[in-house]
C-alpha cells in the first residue's frame, strides 16, 4: 500500500523532510545555546563585584573595551575640546540629552567624554561650558554604541552640534583627529554656571550580558523553530495517511479508478462506420 512513496513525486517530498526538519532542530539548537549563554552571562555579573567599585586604571589598559572592562573607572588626561550635544536620552524617565565633550589626550587621540545630562530639548539648549586648561577625568568606561543600543538616533539629520550615536565611527567624521573606539561617563557630573546643574549618567550594563529583551527573543525563536520541525513531520504523516487512504478506497471499489469514468466504466468510443455516419465519419441527418 505504501509503495507510492517511491514515486518521484514522493521522492521530492521525502528529500524535503529529510532536509527541513535537521535544519530546524539546528536552529532551534543554536537559538537555545545563545540564551543559555546569556542567562549565563547574566549569572557570572551578579556574581561580580560592580564594576564602579574597582580601582580606577589608565584608559589604555583597559582597552579594548569588552564585558570585563566594561564599567570600569578609566582615568584619562588632557584639554576638552569640541562638544556636542546628544538628544532623546531618558534619565528618570525623562526626556533630555547629553552634554559630550572631546577629551584630547597626549596621544592625538580625543575621548568622548559624557559629562551629564540636562533635561529639555537640546536645540538652542544652554549647557555648562567645561573646564579650560588641562584636566584629569576619572569615568566608568563604556563600549562604542551600535544601531541597537537604547536611546539612539541613526537616521541623522540632527542639527549642528548633535550627534545621535556616541560612536567613535560617527564622530571621527566630525572632528579633525582620531577618536578612541570607547567612552567614558562622569561619575559625578559638574555644575556649570550657566544652565544649571547636570546630572551624571549612570553606566550601562554590556551589551548581551544580562536577560533583557533579547535573551528572550532568542527563547522565543527556540521555540518556533522546534514547532516548525513538528509542523514539517505532522504534515508528512497526514499527507502519507490521506495517500494511503485514497489507494485503499480504489482497492475497495469505493471510488473509481478514473475519476473520469462513470458508474458503468469509461463510454466506449463511437464507430466512424456507424450506419448513423458516412464514410468520412461525418453525422448523417
Amino acid at each position: 500500500m505504501y509503495r507510492f512513496l517511491l514515486t518521484p513525486r514522493w521522492w521530492g517530498i521525502n528529500l524535503f523532510v529529510v532536509l527541513a526538519i535537521p535544519f530546524c532542530v539546528f536552529m532551534g539548537t543554536w537559538q537555545l545555546g545563545r540564551f543559555e549563554d546569556r542567562v549565563q552571562s547574566h549569572e557570572q555579573a551578579e556574581k561580580q563585584p560592580d564594576p564602579s567599585t574597582r580601582a580606577a586604571k589608565p584608559l589604555d589598559e583597559l582597552l579594548p573595551v569588552d564585558k570585563v572592562t566594561s564599567g570600569r573607572p578609566a582615568v584619562a588626561t588632557g584639554t576638552y575640546a569640541d562638544q556636542f550635544l546628544v538628544p532623546g536620552r531618558k534619565l528618570d524617565d525623562r526626556q533630555g540629552f547629553y552634554v559630550l565633550n572631546m577629551l584630547r589626550t597626549d596621544s592625538g587621540k580625543a575621548l568622548p567624554v559624557v559629562r551629564g545630562w540636562l533635561p529639555g530639548s537640546a536645540t538652542g539648549a544652554r549647557v555648562p561650558a567645561a573646564p579650560e586648561g588641562e584636566v584629569t577625568v576619572t569615568g566608568d568606561l563604556q563600549a562604542s554604541e551600535n544601531s541597537r543600543s537604547d536611546g539612539v538616533n541613526a537616521r541623522g539629520g540632527l542639527p549642528g552640534g548633535q550627534v545621535g550615536m556616541i560612536s567613535a565611527a560617527t564622530l571621527v567624521n566630525l572632528v579633525p583627529y582620531d577618536v578612541y573606539d570607547a567612552w567614558v561617563t562622569l561619575p559625578e557630573a559638574e555644575a556649570g554656571r550657566t544652565g544649571g546643574a547636570m546630572k551624571p549618567v549612570p553606566a550601562a550594563a554590556p551589551e548581551g550580558s544580562g536577560l533583557d529583551l533579547k535573551a528572550f527573543q532568542n527563547l522565543g525563536y527556540t521555540g518556533e523553530w522546534f514547532v516548525f520541525a513538528g509542523f514539517v513531520l505532522f504534515m508528512w504523516f497526514r499527507l502519507v495517511r490521506r495517500e494511503a487512504e485514497a489507494l485503499r478506497d480504489i482497492e475497495l471499489g469505493l471510488v473509481p479508478e478514473d475519476p473520469a469514468a462513470g458508474p458503468e466504466g469509461p463510454a466506449a468510443p463511437e464507430d466512424p462506420a456507424s450506419p448513423d455516419r458516412d464514410v468520412a465519419g461525418t453525422p448523417v441527418r
